[in-house]
């Protein structure tokens, strides 16, 4: 019998006791004082440790969404205005709390590891003939407990 989607996450975590964290984040709307709104900030919810497509939490684990680093808002010149929104969401995460230059993870989505058991899917892992397995890089899919063996290994 295969492990459980809780089974495998749990012997993860147990393996990544002394490993650093990162924070999570979402987006705050500034309120507005007087009339005059307040620029956005990107502020704290949580930590986890990051696996690839993963971020497993003290209780929950989540979907990788986008990965920024805080900066300090500085004029500068774009070429796109991706670029432009990017550097925006970099300065607002300083803004809410997060230091220069730390990782910022935002749009994490919960995964439901209790459908994963009952033979759905959620995020990117989904149960596969008996076995939990995860997708990343393109779709490409492999074992839950191999694909969070490799990544741990790769760990500092």
């Amino acid at each position: 019998m295969q492990p459980s989607p809780r089974d495998v996450i749990a012997a993860a975590r147990a393996r990544l006791g002394g490993v650093p964290r990162v924070r999570l984040g979402v987006r705050q709307e500034g309120r507005r004082i007087l009339g005059f709104g307040r620029a956005l900030r990107i502020v704290p919810v949580g930590e986890a440790w990051h696996l690839g497509v993963l971020l497993i939490g003290d209780d929950e684990v989540y979907a990788t969404g986008e990965i920024l680093r805080a900066r300090a808002e500085a004029i500068r010149g774009y070429t796109a205005e991706s670029q432009r929104a990017r550097s925006e969401r970099a300065a607002a995460a300083v803004r809410g709390g997060f230091a220069e230059g730390e990782a910022v993870h935002l749009d994490w989505s919960p995964v439901d590891l209790d459908a994963v058991a009952a033979g759905g899917s959620s995020g990117p892992l989904s149960l596969d003939d008996g076995v939990v397995t995860v997708a990343f890089a393109a779709g490409a899919r492999m074992p839950l407990a191999a694909y969070l063996d490799d990544r741990i290994a790769l760990l500092p």
